[in-house]
């Protein structure tokens, strides 16, 4: 998994690059940990290329959701592949985050 964190402005750009499975989920944390800081934050996830995600996965998307709701900001995802999309859907998880 490839992660990709910019800056633009008052928004936080976040890009994904192939699988999240149990194999990369802490390396995923230890990428997304600076998300967790900070007053209001807007965040926005590109799930463009991302793969697939294990329910490690899916643990790391919502460890960042309740911290960022926590702080009163928003966290949307965008892009997904259907495969990934389905997966959230199946979950439940497309209740709980704002994908677009």
């Amino acid at each position: 998994m490839d992660v990709t964190i910019k800056n633009e402005g008052a928004k936080t750009l976040v890009t994904l690059q192939g699988r999240l499975d149990t194999t990369n989920a802490s390396d995923f944390q230890n990428d997304i940990q600076p998300l967790m800081e900070g007053e209001k934050p807007d965040i926005e996830i590109d799930c463009t290329d991302m793969e697939y995600t294990s329910s490690q996965g899916l643990r790391m998307f919502l460890i960042l959701q309740k911290s960022v709701l926590a702080r009163q900001g928003q966290l949307v995802m965008k892009n997904m592949k259907p495969q990934v999309k389905e997966v959230f859907d199946i979950t439940g998880f497309s209740n709980i985050i704002k994908i677009i």
